[in-house]
């Protein structure tokens, strides 16, 4: 049987858009749409942004915020882009980075989550570990945000859905879930955007 290969590394046009605009991969188009409708980032802003290699979605905020505004961007993988003097990363697990050392620029207007689990095959599976993920972002927002702050978070769709949704509820004021421009058509992933954390 021939090896159709990783449908999720093909190039496609929104990687070739997020090559010519100098990101290194097509997931600033989700952000960026994401910000467009729910109006996210705004200059000052301190922005968190977890599971953020290689780098687009720090490239983006940092761009966003502004010279004022800071991104502490952390990920399991090394980001290798060049970021501007407003960004800073942290290399290592959400699961087991201390909430101190996630607390440079704290507290947060806005926490993003594009954190997404290794892949099994099973989607049942993937789906509780994305929802772990995303209560992991959670869990970070409610020690570093700040009252009235957003946050993103990917989730694959799953039976955990309606119980993560209930989480974020407790929290703030309004939850919507989107699918953005730049998610793939096969793809079960869709993004919680949640504004207004409850003091």
């Amino acid at each position: 049987m021939a090896n159709r290969g990783n449908p999720y590394q093909k190039a496609d046009g929104y990687t070739k858009r997020a090559r010519e605009r100098g990101f290194p991969a097509r997931s600033v188009f989700k952000l960026e749409d994401i910000d467009r409708r729910a109006r996210l980032l705004r200059p000052g802003m301190h922005v968190l942004d977890l599971g953020a290699a290689p780098g687009s979605w720090t490239m983006y905020a940092a761009d966003r915020v502004g010279p004022q505004g800071r991104v502490l961007a952390i990920d399991l993988s090394p980001i290798t882009v060049a970021l501007p003097d407003n960004a800073r990363t942290v290399q290592g697990d959400a699961f087991e980075v201390a909430n101190e050392d996630l607390a440079a620029f704290a507290p947060y207007d806005v926490v993003l989550s594009d954190m997404a689990p290794a892949t099994t095959g099973s989607r049942s599976t993937d789906a509780i570990r994305s929802a772990a993920l995303v209560e992991r972002a959670i869990a970070v927002a409610d020690e570093l945000a700040r009252p009235g702050s957003a946050l993103v978070a990917k989730l694959f769709m799953g039976g955990e859905y309606d119980a993560v949704r209930a989480l974020i509820r407790e929290r703030y004021a309004t939850l919507k879930t989107l699918r953005p421009d730049g998610v793939r058509a096969h793809s079960v992933e869709v993004f919680l955007v949640a504004t207004g954390r409850r003091a």
